[in-house]
């Protein structure tokens, strides 16, 4: 949709991970390489920022980054 509507940038809040207890873990699994494929194709995106609740989801993101 972002792409659609010509935006360039586009935050993803880390739903359901806090009150829910979704796995962390999990999210970054699937959020990361998720949005990896999406900007190979879409040069048009210049920023996708991940809100997240802690320094310890922070951490969890990162090294699901480095393993990418």
């Amino acid at each position: 949709m972002a792409s659609q509507r010509g935006l360039h940038s586009i935050a993803f809040p880390s739903i359901s991970t806090g009150a829910y207890r979704y796995p962390i873990g999990d999210a970054a699994r699937i959020a990361l390489p998720t949005v990896a494929t999406y900007l190979r194709d879409h040069p048009e995106i210049d920023l996708v920022r991940f809100v997240l609740f802690s320094e310890s989801d922070l951490e969890v993101y990162e090294n699901t980054l480095r393993s990418l």
